[in-house]
This record gives structure tokens, sequence and C-alpha cells, in this order.
């Protein structure tokens, strides 16, 4: 295993966009959301959204996860 490697799971919300694409969000994680033009580019979009928001935690607020 990997020091300072935490692996979480967080549900996402996905909704097809109006005007073509989807966006998504965690409710988890107020503020997180993203988009893309396809499911697959989402996914990878939704994993950066959620790594950079982890990131922006401070150590008291990374406890609750």
């Amino acid at each position: 295993m990997v020091r300072g490697f935490m692996m979480y799971e967080f549900d996402v919300v996905i909704i097809e966009d109006e005007t073509g694409g989807y966006v998504a969000f965690v409710p988890a994680l107020p503020g997180c959301h993203t988009q893309g033009d396809t499911l697959n580019e989402l996914m990878d979009n939704v994993k950066e959204a959620v790594e950079l928001y982890l990131e922006t935690l401070t150590e008291e607020e990374k406890r609750i996860f």
C-alpha cells in the first residue's frame, strides 16, 4: 500500500444537459460539480473535481471522511 494514499467513494448525480453533454455533482461535497460532452469525459472530470476538492480541505475537514 502506498503511504498517504486514501481511497474514498462518493455518490455522483448525473444529469443529461438539455444542450448536449452531461452535468454531474457530488452531494457529499458541496459545490463539487463538473460537466462533460460524453459519459467517459464526465467520469474523468468527476474524478479530477473530487481530487481537487479534497486537496483544498483542511486536515480537520478531512477527518469527516
